[in-house]
């Protein structure tokens, strides 16, 4: 299965050609071409899909990741959505509003019976999975588990907090629990975990604190709300040089404590075991995708 680069995965609402001609120009690594909220009056929807077919099928989006954000299974719009944007040059669907598994169940057969329909490998389109209120956050590993096109699930808070009827403090303490908990999940079951939006996109700072407790948390990336949040983003969720060496000599060490039949390496007092190994490797999995991105 392709391996997809999810640091920086970046909101544009389709309906806007100004902010789509933008969006074609970022360094984002996946487009999340919005079809629902943030596309309105209701009559925009069809320009919305119209302006996505357009943008992908005349190569504007050319060597980007696209993933389209569709209306919900309640909304009458999910089938237009689907129908008209399983197109060559989209890779999958953000899923909004998922309350539970049997959610994402369902859009994985809506999906299954397009692509028979069209004639397209089942399994093509994956999904990426909005957690965006308490019962999903609380169902958030039954919705990891319950389609393989799940690849990534992401964090809503604005939309949780309101639903939880709670508060989106200054220090984002409310959000805390939750977002351990999605990482968790999605850890759990082999899923990649993105942390919810920055809402203060002018707040620099705030972002830079705001993304080390994400990464402390597990979390693989982001979503994006602006361009301009991009390059901290990008560097707060990429190895550094010195943690791509450092992987490269780890690995190179085990494998000569192997061979040598030690069993086990040292490297500055410590011993390298099997969870360090493994850290190695996504650190070095992680750089060849940004590599290859460049």
């Amino acid at each position: 299965m392709r391996e997809f680069l999810l640091r920086s995965l970046m909101f544009v609402p389709s309906h806007n050609e100004r902010l789509m001609t933008s969006a074609a120009k970022s360094e984002a690594d996946v487009l999340l071409l919005d079809i629902e909220d943030s596309v309105q009056p209701f009559s925009n929807k069809q320009v919305a899909r119209d302006t996505i077919i357009d943008y992908v099928s005349n190569g504007r989006f050319a060597n980007k990741i696209i993933f389209p954000r569709v209306n919900d299974r309640e909304s009458g719009e999910l089938l237009k959505d689907i129908m008209q944007l399983t197109i060559e040059g989209v890779h999958g669907f953000m899923y909004p509003k998922s309350k539970r598994g049997e959610d994402i169940y369902f859009f994985d057969k809506l999906l299954e019976t397009v692509e028979y329909e069209k004639n397209i490998p089942v399994g093509t389109f994956k999904i990426i999975a909005l957690i965006e209120t308490a019962s999903a956050v609380i169902n958030v590993q039954e919705i990891c588990k319950a389609s393989n096109r799940v690849i990534a699930v992401a964090y809503g808070s604005e939309d949780f907090i309101t639903d939880l009827e709670g508060i989106h403090d200054a220090e984002h303490a409310s959000l805390y629990v939750p977002r351990a908990m999605i990482a968790m999940a999605a850890r759990a079951t082999g899923v990649t975990p993105i942390d919810t939006v920055h809402v203060r996109v002018h707040d620099l700072e705030d972002l830079e604190e705001n993304i080390k407790v994400s990464r402390n948390l597990g979390f693989e990336g982001m979503l994006v709300l602006n361009p301009k949040e991009i390059p901290l983003v990008h560097q707060y969720y990429s190895p550094t040089l010195q943690e791509v060496e450092d992987a490269k000599q780890m690995l190179h060490m085990a494998k000569e404590a192997r061979e040598a039949g030690e069993g086990v390496a040292i490297k500055n007092g410590k011993f390298i075991g099997p969870p360090m190994i493994k850290a190695a490797e996504k650190t070095l999995k992680k750089h060849r995708l940004i590599e290859g991105k460049a």
